[in-house]
């Protein structure tokens, strides 16, 4: 039996933005029970360097959801607007995300298979097949995004473990 590019695909991407959602409810909860601001967490970096939490989490969404519309198109180019500055406005943009890839089909999914798709950032541009696109560089890029939101969080002092990052696994029935 082979492996369609739905089951390879949406079923992770569910289980990552479910995932990012619970780790939001996990900041929100650990702000509330040590009274600190929301702000500690939206803002927070492992280095200065790097995108703050609240964008880490923004990314989620927008490697899975946003992947697939640039799919659809043809062309993927990063959402550079600024990340959801709150905990409500996080979880809205994961719902968003969520509703989204629940309605594909594997129909429409596997229609996607040898559709030529175009990733741009700035002044660099990669071309790929679509499912390349999505197992290559859209996958990895929403699990590197949901580690990281994960390791603020560690970093934070919240008490998260590998099951709060593994969410809901799919077990045989």
């Amino acid at each position: 039996m082979s492996l369609s590019l739905h089951a390879a695909y949406v079923p992770s991407a569910l289980q990552m933005l479910g995932t990012a959602n619970h780790l939001v409810d996990m900041a929100e909860n650990w702000c509330s029970e040590h009274d600190c601001g929301h702000d500690e967490f939206i803002g927070a970096r492992i280095f200065d360097d790097m995108l703050p939490w609240s964008y880490q989490v923004k990314c989620v969404a927008e490697h899975t959801q946003g992947s697939i519309e640039g799919v659809r198109a043809g062309l993927y180019s990063p959402d550079l607007n600024p990340p959801p500055a709150s905990f409500s406005d996080l979880r809205a943009k994961l719902a968003g995300a969520v509703e989204a890839l629940e309605a594909l089909t594997e129909e429409e999914m596997e229609g996607f298979i040898g559709q030529p798709m175009r990733f741009e950032f700035k002044d660099r541009g990669m071309d790929f097949t679509a499912e390349e696109f999505l197992l290559s560089f859209s996958q990895p890029n929403f699990y590197f995004h949901c580690a990281t939101a994960y390791n603020i969080l560690r970093m934070k002092g919240v008490p998260v473990g590998k099951m709060d990052f593994m969410g809901r696994v799919r077990i045989a029935r």
